[in-house]
């Protein structure tokens, strides 16, 4: 091999393996800032007031990602809120918002797949499974299984990524697999400084087990 591309490989090499860039102070009070109201409007707000909340801290999000554009962190969660807040709008005016959501979590995976515990797979996969198909959407149920399965290989005791792997094989009528991630979700520790999200997503995991347990009857 010739020493000038030789060189190159090992360069490669060595960039491939430098961690990802860490977030500053101010990106860090920004990206707990996120989580936390995200939180409260998914969890503690009148459902017609979330559109509007959702819209208002998107707009916070597409902020923090132009202070730190190279942040997987924040481009994870400008993708989360923008893909709530097209749930909380719906109708065909969604669809514009969970193509930007989607655009934003692939960047995300671009610049470091394991941030946040591989959160932009689990996101993506939920993506994929919630979205209509072509030709309305992008949704494919393929894809969502593998973007899910990526999620639980890094995070395999992760609360939202059994919870939504879970809610998966449910949609697929695969209940008794449905009901076994769903209770590994139930099991999942506490996440320091979520614990809102922590209590609604618990909320989420007894919905889904009660409709589980409905169609194991």
């Amino acid at each position: 091999m010739p020493t000038f591309i030789r060189n190159a490989a090992c360069i490669l090499l060595c960039l491939a393996s430098l961690p990802a860039l860490a977030l500053s102070s101010e990106g860090q009070d920004n990206l707990k800032q996120l989580q936390q109201r995200w939180a409260e409007i998914n969890y503690s707000l009148p459902a017609d007031q979330r559109e509007a909340a959702f819209e208002k801290l998107s707009v916070s999000a597409e902020q923090a990602v132009k202070s730190e554009p190279d942040s997987a962190e924040l481009l994870i969660w400008n993708g989360i809120i923008l893909s709530t807040y097209a749930g909380a709008k719906g109708g065909l005016g969604a669809l514009g918002l969970v193509k930007d959501a989607k655009a934003k979590l692939e960047q995300a995976l671009q610049i470091d797949p394991r941030a946040l515990s591989g959160s932009a797979y689990t996101s993506l996969g939920s993506l994929y499974y919630q979205v209509p198909g072509w030709p309305i959407g992008f949704g494919d149920d393929s894809k969502a299984e593998t973007m899910l399965k990526q999620a639980l290989a890094i995070n395999p005791s992760g609360i939202d990524p059994n919870y939504f792997y879970a809610d998966f094989l449910f949609r697929q009528k695969h209940y008794q697999d449905a009901r076994k991630f769903a209770l590994k979700a139930q099991q999942a520790a506490p996440r320091p400084g979520r614990e809102t999200a922590d209590k609604g997503r618990m909320q989420d995991i007894s919905l889904l087990l009660k409709k589980i347990d409905a169609e194991l009857k």
